[in-house]
């Protein structure tokens, strides 16, 4: 039997590869070898999946990063690492992007993850003694959310050589 966050990260990898119209009752049922039955057990109904799809998005791809990276040394270092290294990420934030501008729960979930990511590379960025550090929050910030609309898309080294250069000048935090 699948666990409620099978379903969820089911429900993310069809957000990513197809977008928000994708993810139905049906295509997660197929996809998962599962039946309606399974998915009301774990669910209330398509708007109930989808607050907790959002949900899951924001804690897999910014609560746990956040975590992950206060976890040890040289945080945003840990933090591109993270960043770089999820393969599905880019397609998944176009995806939430997409799905932001046409539903208001999206939308406000879209809000907050935004704000607590700059302000969370504010923060490393005054911690390691860099200048202007909301300004350099918003400009890593932005590579991520460009690079995520490049065709072809960047490949993990590229995208992490962006960021090197970005941060070269100062030290580790």
């Amino acid at each position: 039997m699948a666990t409620e966050r099978d379903w969820l990260d089911e429900g993310l990898a069809v957000l990513a590869e197809q977008g928000a119209p994708a993810v139905t009752i049906e295509v997660l049922c197929e996809r998962l070898g599962l039946t309606k039955g399974s998915f009301y057990h774990h669910f209330r109904g398509m708007a109930a999946y989808r607050a907790a799809l959002l949900d899951h998005f924001e804690n897999r791809f910014t609560t746990e990063f956040i975590a992950v990276a206060e976890s040890g040394e040289a945080k945003l270092e840990r933090l591109l690492n993270l960043v770089t290294g999820k393969g599905d990420a880019a397609g998944l934030e176009v995806a939430v992007r997409a799905w932001a501008q046409q539903d208001p729960l999206a939308r406000a979930v879209q809000e907050r993850v935004d704000r607590r990511r700059i302000e969370y590379l504010s923060t490393l960025w005054r911690r390691r003694g860099g200048e202007e550090p909301e300004t350099m929050a918003r400009l890593l910030y932005l590579i991520l959310v460009g690079a995520g609309h490049l065709v072809p898309s960047l490949t993990a080294d590229e995208l992490r050589e962006v960021y090197e250069l970005a941060v070269r000048p100062y030290g580790r935090s």
